[in-house]
């Protein structure tokens, strides 16, 4: 293989991001390990590095002795011109092997529209992008992440998928690689073995049958046996492995930060929300656990900025205790401490009075929809006086900027409930000029983000249609005329690029051909506006003979077999079921802490259920 010179790298923009030798970067001779593995983002580096995830199994899995993980990022366009041109294949940022000679390439799917850059990388590596072109000797193409809940958008590509937590199982398959490989097996008898590890999916093992109008008529494994593939997860997550001592980049990327894992899973059960859904149970690092991590993360790294992760930071149970200790911490080492995912019933002055003595920046409040009516519907139990309640609080103490961020869309919603968005934000802004001068700053801006619904596999509106992009057009056009306040900004994003999510999200294996014809056509960072082009899918469209209205638009029944739900999550189609009928009724459902809804996933042991 061919490498890049240095006088070729200074031709391309920000070239320290494909050279490595960053501080902490794991350094091992291949020639000692049995095992390497490419774990590859499918997004450029400056995003990659940002993704929490890597972290902790990049240095799993360097942890053992047997195995070198090496780091594979998307390379921007004019990077991919370069390496093309000098015929460099894609490579490991820690060896620049090439990925080719590599026994795993391993993809987290964490966005549906990164899928072409998939097949982009794998093609860059000079790997078969279809698994059954693999021959022997090639490597085995993994993937993983929230998005392979759903796996068959890219079942022709991946020679076999880890559903749930990776810390969980990746220690097992690399152990039962190392044993097949010692046998010299064959790649179809590994991917037989691996087969039986509890999480993997291999998806030549299974057959799909169709309806006459294309909907599943049947899936099944090809040797008739039953059945069973549950996700993996951590019951203790003060006993997983996290890593202190991460990789800190030369070049500035999206989070550069370190980043503090509080807790996993929601207990809100918004019936639009996919994560909360998938990551559940809720399970919950102890405080003593979480202060040393973060002691030894700064201590390690040299960051100027932490922030807490999660998918809702304020219902960490003993949210005031750590926030009060790490305030503490940080001041001492003179570091910011950022509070994202605050609830908006969770906010009061003490809240806001830690948040002050750490950093004032905007106020992020997520109301979801106009009406408390659509609130009701999509279960999110916040109400106006909560909201008012949180900016009157955060105005008083010096706040003057304010985000809202709504869904467009959503199942029943009417344009009653859209004007209530502009009512709100008008309501909001009303409110800051009614405070006294001497109690307020000078002037507010509230800031109106809308994104488009997009149904997604295991969520209560996984059977619900998504609006067509006439409908979408007319929407947007009604928001931008009602939000048309001075103090107020709107900002939505492109309806096409929300269809293809929606698309992608709730496909079967047929779309691997419209994923493969759009990549054919060009696309490429499709999560990008200034890249994204949907003349390219279009043409797939037409050239697979999938249509966008019957993936996206069209209304799944309640008796139709769902190209996803032969994983078992934890979250059973009944709860679900039970769910979309309260939606439709306006009903709302107790968070887990105050009523356990029964909704199937105690099942798995840990969490909130046993607390």
């Amino acid at each position: 293989m061919n490498k890049l010179t240095n006088k070729q790298l200074l031709t391309v923009q920000n070239p320290i991001i494909y050279t490595g030798n960053e501080l902490n970067q794991v350094i091992k001779k291949p020639d000692d390990v049995k095992i390497r593995f490419a774990f590859c983002f499918p997004e450029v580096y400056e995003i990659g590095m940002s993704y929490l995830g890597m972290k902790i199994l990049y240095y799993l899995l360097n942890n053992r002795e047997d195995t070198y993980c090496e780091r594979v990022f998307a390379p921007s366009i004019e990077m991919e011109n370069l390496m093309r041109k000098n015929n460099i294949e894609l490579y490991g940022l820690e060896t620049k092997d090439s990925i080719k000679t590599f026994d795993f390439v391993g993809f987290t799917l964490q966005y549906e529209l990164t899928y072409t850059n998939i097949l982009n990388m794998l093609d860059l590596a000079n790997i078969p992008i279809y698994a059954k072109d693999r021959e022997e000797g090639m490597p085995f193409v993994i993937a993983g992440g929230p998005c392979a809940c759903n796996p068959e958008p890219l079942a022709d590509f991946i020679d076999f998928f880890v559903i749930g937590e990776g810390e969980e199982v990746i220690n097992e398959i690399m152990d039962v690689y190392a044993k097949w490989k010692d046998g010299k097996g064959t790649r179809k008898e590994f991917l037989e073995k691996v087969d039986k590890v509890q999480g993997v999916y291999v998806p030549c093992l299974y057959e799909t049958k169709y309806n006459e109008d294309g909907t599943i008529s049947e899936f099944k494994r090809k040797d008739n046996e039953k059945i069973n593939i549950t996700k993996r997860i951590i019951k203790d997550l003060d006993k997983v492995f996290f890593p202190t001592k991460t990789i800190v980049p030369y070049s500035s990327v999206i989070h550069d930060r370190t980043m503090l894992e509080i807790f996993r899973g929601c207990i809100r059960g918004c019936r639009f929300c996919q994560a909360g859904y998938i990551y559940r149970p809720v399970r919950e690092k102890s405080v003593d656990r979480l202060l040393e991590i973060a002691k030894e993360s700064i201590d390690s790294t040299g960051y100027e900025e932490m922030s807490l992760v999660s998918l809702s930071t304020s219902d960490y149970t003993k949210f005031h205790e750590l926030a009060s200790n790490l305030i503490d911490m940080t001041k001492e080492k003179k570091i910011n401490l950022s509070l994202p995912s605050l609830r908006i019933d969770s906010i009061d002055d003490k809240l806001l009075d830690k948040m002050n003595s750490v950093r004032k920046s905007g106020l992020t409040l997520a109301p979801e929809a106009g009406t408390q009516r659509l609130r009701n519907v999509i279960n999110k139990n916040v109400n106006e006086e909560e909201i008012f309640k949180a900016c009157d609080i955060a105005f008083r103490k010096g706040w003057t900027v304010v985000k809202l961020y709504f869904m467009m869309g959503l199942p029943t919603e009417t344009f009653e409930d859209l004007q209530g968005i502009a009512d709100l934000a008008n309501k909001i802004v009303d409110m800051f000029f009614k405070i006294p001068k001497n109690e307020r700053g000078r002037n507010v801006k509230v800031t109106v983000s809308v994104s488009t619904f997009v149904p997604k596999p295991f969520t209560t509106f996984q059977w619900a249609g998504q609006n067509d992009k006439k409908l979408i057009q007319e929407k947007i056009e009604f928001l931008q005329n009602a939000t048309k306040n001075r103090n107020v900004s709107f900002n939505w994003n492109n309806p096409d690029v929300s269809i293809m999510e929606a698309v992608i999200a709730r496909g079967d294996r047929k779309v691997s051909k419209l994923i493969y014809e759009a990549w054919k056509q060009g696309a490429k960072f499709d999560g990008w506006d200034e890249h994204f082009d949907i003349q390219k899918w279009n043409k797939a469209f037409e050239i697979s003979g999938l249509s966008k209205e019957f993936y996206a638009q069209r209304v799944r029944r309640l008796d139709e077999i769902l190209p996803w739900e032969f994983i078992n999550m934890g979250v059973s189609r009944k709860f679900f079921e039970k769910e979309l009928d309260k939606a439709l009724k306006g009903e709302v459902t107790p968070n887990c802490r105050q009523s356990c809804s029964g909704c199937g996933i105690a099942s798995f042991g840990g969490g909130v259920c046993f607390e």
